[in-house]
């Protein structure tokens, strides 16, 4: 150990919960008795490492000495040090423990656990120490991490440039802290559809390297241990070199303690599409399998050695079904033949033992539900629809497995029936509700998020990793009571002692609006008709797109009120997590909407048209600026290429938008028309879930209100099944039909409907939703965020009363709304 040998703990430490966040009083700026002086007076503590503990300990611990110096701009040593060590690996804490002075009970055997402690006189010459003690390699590093986190360097610090507050003096509450295990083991990210962002800007910011290389990998691994996480799926597009094609990559990945996988088209650690050589159709396990074999053998042996995660199966080469079998029982007989040869592969190389993952992706599921074998030491990680909603979550005999189960969840997609690629508009409290449900069905094994190319998913990751670190802690706390405090110490705009302590709820109402709008409709889906379809005008008139226009115009004005609190220091960050994101979802649906009502209005209103003309065109030139800043200004340039409004390209067509057709402004003609008078808003009757008045079950479970999801900012949650929610609601002069708006979620049985009783004025109708992944309903349905069911009696005027009742547990209600009767239903 360099420096003293050392550490000590008084006798009855009490434990907290396990992988509880910091608390606000866990570093201060003003001392209090019995504190650990971290900084102070120009001086900062030692940090101090044994020689024989993990290199990542060492790298964390480097990286917490270059975090103590940022903030606190001090390079003199105090009197003080920090020991950090790990079980078994430091002699000293080794010996404290031996001695009783360290109680490491809760922490031996522990999954990357930790502790923090200070102690007086802990060994001859040292006045005192802040001790830190894991578990494990990455116990440890994450209690170095945690104190970086808690001193104001952002684990975001170099991804989305949040340069710390300076703080000449740090203390360090007297309490000891237990950190740990996390919620899931393996927690991490899955970097895809990299071309047009990540890939480029590598090439640029790293031209020695082919892209991705280890210095942009060394980045990511530097967020994913200040994020608490451990696992990534790298980079696998034909635009990226393939990770494991330079050992470097892999080197380094064991260096940081980085745990790596691969995707669900890449079995045995094997990107297919970078290094498989023969011909797409010889990847056939059928009339190729002794060459598949050899093929996954070479990359058994070079990477047995390194703690990684093989992911087990078959698809095509791509993201794509397997080649060769035609019938899902053929397919099924060769995944088991996979299976045990790839098991035998492990076997050979003396592995047998290590973590296997298989995700039953697209259509693997149907293989897998018509009664494929995998191992039971197999974890069987679910996976959403590639739109946020997940397909299957795990039974009583799929919880009982030894392998366990996890989530394959998304952020990002490039595929049918639209992909998002460009910002990152999943509401963190459908992350929740469908990360939560997967939990508490016993998905506790891995988590992975597909992240794009990272940025601009910056919150939706930093959330799903909370969850993954401390769910109950993370989903107990309101969504928008999370980004206030994430956005503050982002922005360094917080109410409270201090930035870091604080919370912006200015800053959160904005992001909760950004959330809101683009539910309805992403920016990358604003077209309604599908790729090779014929193109027609999306169903909203030419008032409702304004009404929808104007909540973008209130959540612009919040935004600039917002933007000139931001301390200049911040600018950056700001721009790239909060404004650009708001900004561009704004201008993006300006252009769409102002173009639609330009070929809507040519004829019946010219000078009309010609404004919206102008409007469409102004809008396209504003998310044309705001991209230039972001990849030429942003940060001295640092981002150039990170950045690119979708279509980026012309690839991969039938899964992307059509941009709407802008008139050049240099082409309009000069012609004077005033803003019209804003056209009334004749509102239709409408039941929104806080109206409902939820009775609650024998039992006690009632209907809830999910705050954060739906065009209304809630949504109404199901209860038991004898719970149920009623509203009344009077209806004008008329005849009326109920639609009945939900999220589409999946069957919490794996069913293949959706069941809900809904009654009015007593009379039931018992509503069966079909969720068929992949069909026109669905489509639909995730490029709305919701699903519309009619009421088949239809009511007169008068007054209604409205009683819904769960037929099952993932049944969330957007609203009840009442159409015309003759008028047809369509998405709003």
């Amino acid at each position: 150990m360099r420096g003293a040998a050392f550490l000590a703990v008084a006798a009855g430490l009490v434990l907290a919960h396990p992988a509880q966040a910091a608390a606000p009083e866990f570093v201060h700026f003003t001392p209090a008795r019995g504190d650990f002086a971290l900084a102070q007076d120009g001086h900062v503590a030692q940090v101090v490492t044994s020689a024989g503990d993990h290199e990542l300990v060492r790298i964390a611990a480097e990286d917490l000495r270059t975090d103590l110096a940022t903030v606190t701009g001090a390079n003199a040593a105090s009197d003080m040090q920090v020991w950090i060590g790990t079980l078994g690996r430091n002699p000293a804490i080794d010996r404290l423990v031996a001695a009783g002075r360290v109680d490491a009970a809760k922490l031996r055997g522990a999954w990357e656990s930790f502790l923090i402690v200070p102690v007086s006189n802990p060994a001859p010459g040292v006045k005192q120490a802040l001790v830190i003690v894991g578990s494990d390699r990455r116990g440890t590093a994450y209690g170095a991490y945690e104190i970086s986190r808690a001193i104001g360097v952002s684990p975001w610090h170099w991804w989305a440039d949040v340069p710390p507050q300076h703080h000449g003096s740090l203390y360090v509450s007297a309490k000891a802290r237990r950190f740990g295990p996390p919620s899931v083991q393996y927690r991490g990210i899955f970097i895809n559809d990299e071309d047009w962002g990540l890939v480029p800007w590598a090439q640029g910011a790293e031209p020695d390297e082919p892209a991705p290389g280890p210095k942009t990998y060394a980045k990511v691994f530097d967020l994913l241990l200040r994020l608490r996480a451990n696992t990534l799926w790298p980079a696998m597009h034909k635009a990226s070199r393939a990770f494991n094609a330079d050992p470097a990559n892999a080197a380094l990945a064991e260096r940081y303690g980085v745990v790596m996988g691969t995707s669900h088209a890449e079995p045995m650690l094997r990107n297919n599409v970078g290094e498989w050589t023969g011909k797409a159709e010889d990847f056939n396990y059928l009339t190729n399998r002794d060459a598949m074999r050899d093929y996954w053998r070479t990359r058994v042996k070079s990477n047995a050695a390194d703690e990684t995660i093989w992911t087990l199966g078959l698809r095509g080469i791509h993201d794509s079904g397997m080649i060769g079998p035609t019938t899902d029982p053929e397919r099924r007989a060769v995944l088991e033949q996979v299976f045990a040869d790839q098991r035998e592969l492990l076997r050979e190389a003396g592995i047998s033992g290590a973590p296997q993952v298989f995700t039953p992706y697209k259509e693997v599921l149907d293989i897998y539900r018509a009664g494929l074998k995998v191992p039971d030491d197999v974890t069987l990680m679910w996976t959403d629809d590639n739109f946020g909603y997940i397909r299957h979550l795990p039974d009583a005999a799929e919880r009982a497995r030894s392998g366990g189960n996890g989530v394959y969840y998304h952020l990002s997609y490039l595929g049918a029936p639209l992909s998002y690629l460009w910002l990152s508009t999943t509401p963190p409290a459908l992350i929740r509700e469908e990360m939560g449900r997967a939990w508490d069905k016993g998905a506790r094994k891995m988590w992975i998020v597909n992240v794009g190319d990272i940025k601009p998913a910056e919150l939706g990751v930093d959330y799903f990793l909370s969850l993954a670190w401390d769910i109950e802690r993370t989903r107990t706390q309101p969504v928008e009571t999370w980004m206030g405090h994430w956005l503050a110490d982002i922005l360094g705009t917080g109410q409270g002692r201090g930035a870091e302590e604080g919370t912006d709820p200015q800053a959160a109402a904005v992001m909760s609006d950004y959330y809101r709008l683009n539910f309805a409709r992403r920016p990358e889906h604003l077209q309604w008709y599908l790729p090779g379809q014929k193109p027609h005008a999306s169903p909203l008139t030419t008032a409702e797109a304004d009404a929808r226009l104007a909540g973008f115009a209130a959540m612009e004005q919040r935004l600039a009120a917002l933007r000139q609190q931001v301390p200049a220091g911040r600018a950056d960050a700001f721009f790239e997590l909060v404004d650009y994101p708001v900004s561009a979802s704004a201008a993006a649906n300006r252009r769409f909407f102002a173009a639609e009502a330009h070929d809507a209005l040519r004829d019946t209103a010219p000078a009309e048209s010609w404004r919206r003309a102008r409007i469409a065109a102004e809008a396209d030139a504003a998310l044309t600026a705001l991209t230039r800043r972001y990849n030429r200004d942003i940060a001295g340039g640092k981002w150039r290429g990170i950045m690119n409004v979708e279509p980026a390209d012309g690839q991969w067509r039938s899964f992307r938008q059509t941009p709407p057709i802008v008139p050049a402004l240099a082409a309009l003609p000069d012609i004077a028309a005033p803003a019209p008078e804003p056209s009334p808003q004749s509102s239709l009757p409408l039941l929104r879930p806080e109206q409902f008045t939820r009775r609650p079950s024998p039992n006690g479970s009632a209907w809830r209100l999910v705050e954060g999801l739906g065009r209304y900012g809630a949504l109404l949650g199901a209860g038991a099944a004898s719970a149920s929610a009623q509203a009344a609601i009077t209806l004008p002069a008329g005849r009326w039909q109920a639609v009945v708006d939900l999220l589409p979620a999946y069957p919490s049985d794996n069913g293949e409907a959706l069941r809900l009783t809904i009654r009015i004025d007593g009379k039931p109708q018992v509503l069966e939703i079909p969720r068929r992944t992949g069909d026109r309903d669905w489509a639909d349905a995730v490029l709305d965020n919701r699903i519309s069911v009619p009421f088949s009696a239809l009511l007169e005027a008068g007054q209604h009363k409205v009683t819904i009742e769960s037929g099952d547990p993932a049944v969330m209600i957007e609203a009840v709304r009442f159409m015309p009767a003759d008028k047809s239903i369509t998405p709003t």
